[in-house]
């Protein structure tokens, strides 16, 4: 069982990510959970949470390649 954290470093807050992945002894996938939330100075809050395995690395791609438009729609939710 791994656990991973990633966090984007926005102006006014981050978007942290915690992806936790199990695997057997031959590689396969036993389970995989991304969560992803909008950390601010005095709260974290849930905002998407995914079993597709990748989600993290599709958000990752999606706010590199966005920039701030991608901070600009999880303030939205």
């Amino acid at each position: 069982m791994a656990i991973r954290t990633t966090v984007f470093r926005g102006l006014t807050y981050n978007i942290l990510i915690e992806e936790f992945q199990d695997r057997d002894a031959a590689g396969h996938v036993n389970g995989y959970v991304a969560s992803i939330y909008v950390e601010t100075a005095s709260a974290r809050h849930l905002i998407r949470r995914s079993r597709l395995l990748g989600a993290a690395e599709h958000l990752r791609r999606e706010i590199e390649r966005d920039g701030i438009q991608a901070f600009r729609r999880f303030a939205r939710n």
